[in-house]
C-alpha cells in the first residue's frame, strides 16, 4: 500500500514539474516583450540581450500616452468585440433553441447548411464579403467590422446541443401551467444555459479582439484601425524611427485589457471552460 501511494506522489510530482516546465516555456516571450518595453530603444538598437540589465526606462509608455492612437485602436477593439459578443449570444442563442425545440419545414437541411459554413475558409468569401460592403458603402463603420462575424456556425451549433441537454420535463412542467413559449425560453430555460453562453461569449471576445485579417480589409482609414491593424501599421511604417521598446510597450499596453478581464472575470472563465455550473 505504501509503495502504491509512493509511485503516485512520485507521478503526481513528475506531472507538476512538467506543467510548471510548460508554463515557463509559454511565459518567456511575455516576459521577453515586457522587458523589451522598458529598455530605451537607442540600447536595443545595439542589442537585444541583457533585457534585464539597467538601464531602463519608461519612455516607451510615456510616448503611448502622448503620441500614439493606441487608445483610439483599443476602443475601436472594444466596441467591436463587445458590439459582436453581445450580438452572437443573442444569434446562437435564438437559433439554437430553434433547431433543438422546434420543428419547421426543412430544419434538417437548414442545419447541415450551418454545420456547412465550418468547412468554409474565411479566406475563400473575403473577396465577395468586401464587393458587398463595398457596394453598399459600409466599410470603415464599425457596422462593417461586426456584421461578417455574426454568422456563427459553431455558435448555433455549441447552444443547439446544450438546450438540447436541457430535460424537456422542464419545459413541459411550465407548459402545465400556462406558460408560453417565450416565457419558457426567457425565465426557465435561458439561466440555465449561461455555462455554454459564458464558453461562446469569452471564446466570441477573444477572437473578435485578436481578429486581423477581417479588419485589415474593410478598415481603410486609421482612425478606424483596430488595434492589432493599428499595432501592425505601426511596426510597418515606424519601426525604424520608433524604435523597438516603443512597439513592445504598445503590445503589452494593448494586451492589458485581455488580463484585466481576467482577473474580474477570472471564476467565470474557469467555470464556462470547465463546463460547471457557478455557485
Amino acid at each position: 500500500m505504501w509503495k502504491a501511494g509512493h509511485a503516485t506522489d512520485i507521478g503526481d510530482r513528475l506531472i507538476l514539474a512538467a506543467v510548471i516546465g510548460l508554463a515557463v516555456l509559454w511565459l518567456a516571450p511575455i516576459v521577453w516583450v515586457i522587458g523589451l518595453s522598458f529598455k530605451p530603444n537607442e540600447v536595443l538598437m545595439r542589442t537585444t540581450g541583457g533585457i534585464y540589465a539597467p538601464p531602463f526606462t519608461v519612455k516607451n509608455y510615456v510616448d503611448i500616452m502622448a503620441t500614439s492612437q493606441v487608445f483610439a485602436w483599443m476602443l475601436n477593439s472594444a466596441i467591436v468585440s463587445i458590439g459582436q459578443t453581445i450580438l452572437t449570444l443573442v444569434i446562437s442563442t435564438l437559433a439554437g433553441y430553434g433547431f433543438a425545440r422546434t420543428d419547421f419545414p426543412g430544419k434538417r437541411i437548414v442545419f447541415v447548411l450551418v454545420l456547412a459554413g465550418l468547412a468554409v475558409p474565411e479566406q475563400a468569401i473575403i473577396v465577395p464579403l468586401h464587393t458587398m460592403f463595398a457596394f453598399a458603402d459600409m466599410h470603415n463603420t464599425y457596422a462593417a467590422l461586426i456584421a461578417p462575424r455574426l454568422a456563427f456556425p459553431f455558435g448555433v451549433f455549441l447552444m443547439t446541443q446544450y438546450f438540447k441537454g436541457v430535460p424537456r420535463e422542464i419545459e413541459e412542467a411550465a407548459m402545465l401551467d400556462n406558460a408560453s413559449r417565450f416565457k419558457i425560453f426567457f425565465k426557465v430555460v435561458l439561466p440555465l444555459t449561461i455555462p455554454a453562453q459564458a464558453t461562446l461569449g469569452i471564446y466570441t471576445f477573444l477572437h473578435a479582439w485578436n481578429e486581423y485579417f477581417w479588419p485589415l480589409v474593410s478598415a481603410t482609414k486609421p482612425e478606424m484601425y483596430t488595434l492589432t491593424v493599428g499595432l501592425a501599421a505601426t511596426q510597418t511604417n515606424f519601426a525604424q524611427t520608433e524604435g523597438i521598446g516603443f512597439l513592445m510597450a504598445q503590445a503589452v499596453f494593448a494586451g492589458l485589457p485581455i488580463l484585466i478581464l481576467y482577473l474580474f472575470f477570472q471564476r467565470h472563465i474557469v467555470t464556462a471552460v470547465s463546463g460547471g455550473v457557478g455557485k
